[in-house]
């Protein structure tokens, strides 16, 4: 009998170890790592016969079909529990903050904590002026993978208000982040000034309650010490001059004034994050599209600044750091003979403050009174 129930079970091809096998009392199988014990009682229990009557009367092959039955039930049932398990889901994630949000641009991104399963083929943040943005408004594609990741969003309208959230994209679908809202700058107040001195037109811009000149000032002074770039009358169109500090302090028109330390510091805290690279002009001089060497790092001029790298003269007689630093005056009084500038770099993106020789020659940057 145990024999033909053996054979009978391999003919299913099921993959089952009979183990301690008692004659008429119990039966153990192992299958897909799981074990069933059966034994005459909860047969009888289950199928409310006698299995000794069944055996006196040798209807054997009644018992061999119930106890198959009942193991395929069992084995199959573990086999979907198996497949169940290795079920694809969307990725699980988080929207990170918004941050740097300026008229605009603003920067987000998202951490994916749980990939369901499935690689992530697609990342990013999704927006719009709804409050459920998905991925087929306007979205960032930043990479793959689980993991976090940075997300910078651009080309956004002044003074409106957007929602953002992360997504992540696998086989199974594509996840979302909470959204979070967010409201752009009001931006740019752009205007122009005339130098009543020379007729020169200078750009200018408002930010916060400052109104600055968006140029270097290219003023020839009565007096004084000014030089343009490599002694090169062409440098100043585009740089201005550069002027030792103690011109510097008398040098802007009437109405306007040399900028201060206090002032500066009004500018970046108005910026925030990344105000050097808000204030830079973009591009590079490698890719032929700006006037800063490469990376140019973060430059956005999405104030209308457009601080320039003009460089500076030195009291050896030698002009340094064009295309690599835009240095600038402050107004101060000085004990000493090496006064504050600012400056910024073209690998950086901060506003840096130091001091300089003041015979040295620097740009000039006026603000309003």
């Amino acid at each position: 009998m145990w024999t033909q129930l053996k054979s009978l079970i391999n003919s299913y091809k099921l993959r089952i170890k009979l183990e301690t096998i008692q004659r008429h009392t119990n039966m153990v199988f192992i299958s897909y790592g799981l074990t069933l014990r059966i034994t005459k009682e909860s047969l009888r229990k289950l199928l409310r016969i006698d299995i000794n009557q069944t055996m006196k009367k040798r209807n054997i092959y009644i018992f061999q079909f119930l106890i198959v039955g009942i193991f395929i039930l069992f084995a199959s049932s573990c086999k979907k529990e198996d497949d169940n398990n290795g079920q694809q889901n969307v990725p699980v994630l988080s929207t990170s903050e918004v941050t740097e949000i300026s008229a605009t641009t603003a920067s987000s991104g998202g951490n994916i904590t749980n990939d369901g399963g499935a690689t992530v083929k697609a990342r990013g943040v999704c927006w719009s002026t709804g409050d459920n943005p998905t991925i087929d408004d306007n979205k960032t594609e930043d990479g793959a993978g689980a993991g976090s990741f940075t997300s910078i969003v651009s080309d956004l309208e002044l003074n409106t208000t957007y929602y953002l959230r992360a997504y992540a994209t696998n086989s199974a679908g594509t996840g979302y982040g909470s959204a979070m809202s967010f409201t752009t700058q009001e931006g740019i107040s752009e205007s122009n000034f005339t130098d009543p001195r020379d007729g020169k037109v200078y750009q200018t811009v408002v930010l916060g309650d400052q109104e600055w000149m968006a140029e270097n000032l290219a003023f020839v002074p009565s007096s004084g010490n000014y030089w343009a770039y490599e002694n090169d009358d062409g440098n100043v169109e585009t740089y201005g001059y550069l002027y030792d500090w103690q011109t510097a302090q008398n040098v802007c028109p009437t109405g306007w004034h040399l900028s201060s330390d206090e002032e500066w510091a009004e500018l970046t805290d108005y910026l925030g994050e990344n105000a050097g690279g808000k204030l830079k002009a973009t591009g590079t001089i490698e890719a032929g599209t700006g006037l800063w060497y490469d990376p140019n790092k973060r430059a956005t001029n999405e104030t209308g600044f457009t601080a320039l790298p003009g460089g500076f003269y030195g009291s050896d007689g030698t002009f340094y750091a064009k295309a690599i630093n835009g240095l600038w005056w402050l107004a101060a009084e000085s004990s000493t003979d090496f006064p504050w500038y600012l400056y910024i770099n073209y690998n950086g993106s901060s506003v840096y403050r130091s001091n300089n020789d003041m015979v040295n020659g620097l740009s000039v940057r006026c603000v309003k009174d």
